[in-house]
């Protein structure tokens, strides 16, 4: 196995019994696997068919994540794994902002349509010589 991104057994045990059962379809990849595979492709940032095959095939591991998706199941996996997580002693949170000026927002202001040299040459002249 790689180098990568593997459940622990104590994460296992918390995650295990929220997992469907008995579903329809081919012979099941094993679900450890697959969610090792989920997350280290989320921590990674890689394409889901790049993710190793050590985690099992590319398609099982997308469509996963994206059933699970849309049952909801990760919210109520990571609340399971968040009520069994002890804190630290410390703790640090970082939040950075960046401050920018009110009209730093896009291009600059002023009329919206300008006329091109040869019309302004055309128009009269708007001060006294």
């Amino acid at each position: 196995m790689s180098g990568g991104f593997w459940l622990s057994d104590r994460a296992w045990a918390v995650i295990e019994p929220l997992l469907p059962k008995n579903q329809p379809g081919a012979r099941r990849v094993d679900d450890r696997r697959v969610i090792s595979g989920i997350i280290h492709v989320l921590r990674i940032g890689c394409r889901w068919e790049d993710c190793p095959s050590d985690y099992g095939p590319s398609t099982t591991i997308y469509n996963r994540f994206n059933r699970w998706s849309h049952r909801g199941l990760w919210g109520r996996i990571f609340a399971a794994l968040a009520a069994q997580a002890e804190l630290p002693d410390e703790l640090s949170i970082d939040s950075t902002a960046v401050r920018a000026h009110r009209s730093a927002h896009g291009g600059k202001g002023g009329r919206k349509f300008r006329p091109s040299g040869g019309r302004a040459a055309a128009q009269p002249q708007k001060s006294m010589p």
